[in-house]
């Protein structure tokens, strides 16, 4: 359930900040087809991965996983 969680506050904040899946891909050098998995909840993301998509969010790890 984490996962699912997680996926959805990504894909609420990217959408938040007016950017698609190909630019927040592109600006977080994950491909394309791995993000969409992240963002529907079919794949864990890595802290690494996290980092840099809370990064290119302009925003905290913790706010992007609601802590």
């Amino acid at each position: 359930m984490e996962n699912v969680q997680l996926a959805s506050r990504i894909r609420a904040f990217r959408k938040l900040k007016g950017l698609t899946q190909q630019e927040l891909a592109a600006g977080t050098g994950i491909s394309l087809a791995i993000l969409g998995t992240i963002e529907r909840g079919n794949r864990k993301v890595s802290e690494q991965e996290l980092d840099r998509i809370a990064s290119v969010l302009n925003i905290s790890v913790e706010e992007l996983q609601g802590k």
